[in-house]
């Protein structure tokens, strides 16, 4: 049975485990997380947006899938309505992500591609609470599994009018 938001092989050594505590329901919570992640999509971001030093002549593209069973969907907009209405339906315990980090160096009106960094991302929602599993699958490393997971956060946080996830 195909299992929507669900990785089958996600690993179990993880990089990077964050909390974060919210006082709205997690359906709300689940539905801003799965926005951001489509919004952000194909989206270029600078360096510096991730306090990147290290990649200061080089911009970002962040493109986003979710999981279904043993597989990830790119996240547009047609994937999101369907994990949205899923969601209606009945919250989800835990959705995963996928995350390609893509760097390009800018030389001029040129842009040359380095290797690009792979993560997996799982989302296990409680009550009032978040985790964010963090593993980073294959890349250069570039940008750690912690930078991630900040720019993420507040990725989502800055989508609302308050500060929603808060660190624990």
């Amino acid at each position: 049975m195909e299992m929507l938001g669900r990785y089958d092989n996600f690993p179990e050594n993880i990089h990077r485990i964050d909390s974060f505590t919210f006082s709205l329901p997690v359906r709300k919570i689940q539905e801003k997380i799965i926005q951001t992640f489509c919004d952000m999509n194909g989206k270029t971001v600078s360096a510096a947006e991730i306090d990147q030093k290290a990649l200061r002549d080089c911009t970002i593209v962040f493109e986003t899938g979710v999981a279904e069973s043993g597989s990830f969907n790119y996240l547009n907009e047609g994937e999101a309505s369907k994990l949205l209405k899923t969601i209606k339906k009945e919250t989800m315990g835990v959705i995963d992500f996928f995350l390609a980090t893509c760097y390009y160096r800018n030389k001029g009106e040129k842009k040359s591609p380095l290797k690009f960094d792979y993560f997996l991302m799982r989302t296990v929602f409680l009550e009032k609470s978040l985790e964010m599993r963090i593993f980073h699958e294959r890349g250069p490393r570039y940008i750690s599994p912690e930078d991630v997971g900040n720019f993420l956060i507040g990725r989502i946080n800055k989508s609302s009018s308050r500060r929603i996830l808060k660190n624990v």
